[in-house]
């Protein structure tokens, strides 16, 4: 598989806490945004993010990859 070069959230949201809860390493809900947090490491993290865009019930949550 590829690699994950960018991670990020589109707008629709829901806050509903999966992809915080599958990988807090990545994800942050802050002020009613979910954001994927800027030190995060793609690589290492790369299963539990590929999982929460899975989980993600309103399909938000996108990756490019190289």
């Amino acid at each position: 598989p590829m690699a994950l070069s960018r991670v990020w959230i589109e707008d629709g949201c829901i806050l509903c806490n999966v992809c915080v809860e599958i990988s807090p390493e990545s994800f942050v809900i802050e002020d009613d945004n979910c954001f994927v947090r800027s030190e995060a490491d793609l690589e290492e993290h790369e299963e539990a993010i590929r999982q929460a865009v899975i989980d993600c019930p309103v399909a938000v949550i996108r990756v490019e990859e190289d």
